[in-house]
């Protein structure tokens, strides 16, 4: 029941979803009639606007949120332009009193979404956010020192001991009273690409709350055997969730439930859970780290790596090979293969294609958080500046600059029989020697090389210090 009367928006962002929507739920409960409002800025999140798989799953994703709203007999109103001004027209029309959302964490959002309340408390707007994204928000866990973790397993130790305290999701609305609203449609928008690329997407993904409530639903299928599948390729052995969690389809507090209830099950081996939730911690951690350090989206954290790859005409022609899947290099290139025609690529697999790029190809981490950031659905600043600076060994963690994949030992640990680099290149046969197409590089070449870029900056750390 409403104990206001009164007109709210409810201003979706990276939720979309009516289940476990903080914002939703407190506008229902304070107010009579609600705006569900989705606003397309991709300006505002410069220098990282979307990528064009990423735009391709919101163009599904605020489908789906439609459809679900129109259950109700309401509308999701759509509008581009500058968020600020949107809202301040919608205000004013319709003599809104409050605009409710849920919280993100990027940088350059978090600075639009503070001038934005800033502006609108100045104009007697009720205007508040909640957390939706995360089980615990970053600014809550500090070591004792009172700074930020940079280490995942400490992080983890304090906030796993928190997680207790999560709150029960909550449940979607029974009932929802709008107000309507003249707004643009998702076709307008121009999220799909005009060519064809994305054909391949539709094969493996179902977007939206439904589809994700079904993988949730099903979670403790993945979750049997996950430590040790999970590492496989060529096995279905991960939850998949990762691109329903960026865009709000399914909450982490929905997730952790689910898996609370699978650690009190005498049935399921709890050590499989405790390892997927470490994994959850480590989407935790991403945007621990991000709010904690926003410069990391563009600088390596550690800064001692700044310059460490020198741009030259070879490194352009090495990304365009590796891009393409065409490194000569089998698992390397059937995981930029599976990531072009998917949209996805197995995370053991993306550590191996960012070691050979970073470290044996030399080549500046940014250079491919660029690519994979146009590429992946699940396409999340926050775990894919983590991800790519721990690979490359200037970020957070225990990830030593000296830690180098090797792809034939990761192939004859994980894809011993050739399954996965066969499904995505099937001209490479493994009882053939030299069938496939020449390596780009010697791998133990460039792998000297980069032991010795790294002896380079230590010994200039050493004279700096001496200095």
């Amino acid at each position: 029941m409403s104990s206001t009367s009164g007109v709210a928006i409810v201003w979706f962002r990276q939720d979309l979803r009516l289940a476990d929507n903080p914002a939703l739920y407190q506008a229902l409960q304070t107010y009579d009639r609600i705006i569900p409002l989705y606003i397309h800025a991709p300006h505002e999140a410069a220098p990282w606007e979307p990528g064009a798989a990423s735009n391709w799953w919101l163009h599904h994703s605020l489908g789906s949120l439609q459809q679900s709203l129109k259950s109700f007999n309401v509308d999701l109103v759509i509008k581009s332009g500058n968020s600020l001004e949107v809202l301040q027209e919608i205000i004013q029309a319709l003599d809104v009193d409050a605009v409710y959302w849920n919280r993100l964490y990027e940088p350059s959002l978090i600075e639009r979404d503070s001038n934005i309340k800033k502006q609108l408390k100045s104009a007697d707007i009720d205007c508040r956010s909640f957390n939706a994204n995360v089980l615990n928000e970053p600014h809550t866990i500090l070591n004792k020192s009172g700074k930020p973790f940079k280490v995942f397993t400490a992080y983890w130790k304090t906030a796993r001991n928190l997680l207790s305290q999560i709150s029960t999701p909550l449940a979607a609305p029974q009932q929802i009273n709008s107000l309507d609203y003249a707004g643009e449609s998702i076709s307008s928008l121009k999220l799909l690409p005009t060519i064809a690329w994305d054909k391949g997407f539709y094969d493996h993904w179902d977007v939206g709350e439904k589809a994700a409530q079904i993988k949730l639903d099903t979670l403790a299928e993945p979750l049997a055997m996950y430590t040790i599948n999970r590492d496989f390729p060529a096995v279905s052995g991960t939850s998949k969730l990762s691109a329903h969690l960026h865009f709000g389809e399914v909450s982490p507090r929905q997730v952790f439930a689910v898996c609370s209830a699978l650690l009190l099950d005498p049935t399921v081996d709890s050590k499989q859970v405790e390892k997927f939730l470490s994994e959850i911690g480590w989407r935790e951690f991403a945007y621990y780290q991000l709010y904690h350090f926003p410069q990391s989206s563009l600088h390596a954290l550690d800064s001692r790596y700044e310059h460490a790859w020198p741009a030259s005409e070879q490194n352009q022609m090495l990304l365009e090979a590796w891009q393409k899947g065409q490194t000569g290099i089998p698992l390397v290139d059937a995981g930029m293969r599976e990531l072009w025609h998917t949209g996805w690529m197995h995370n053991r697999v993306r550590m191996i294609t960012a070691s050979i790029l970073t470290k044996n190809m030399g080549i500046n981490w940014l250079q491919g958080a660029r690519w994979f950031w146009d590429t992946l659905v699940d396409a999340d600043l926050a775990a894919n500046t983590m991800g790519w600076q721990w690979t490359a060994g200037c970020g957070v963690d225990a990830a030593p600059y000296f830690r180098i994949f090797s792809p034939q030992r990761q192939a004859e640990r994980f894809d011993a029989d050739a399954k996965y680099i066969r499904q995505w290149v099937p001209e490479f046969d493994p009882s053939v020697s030299d069938d496939y197409i020449s390596p780009v590089i010697d791998l133990s070449d460039s792998r000297k090389a980069a032991l010795n870029r790294w002896d380079t900056i230590k010994q200039a750390e050493k004279v700096s210090c001496i200095d």
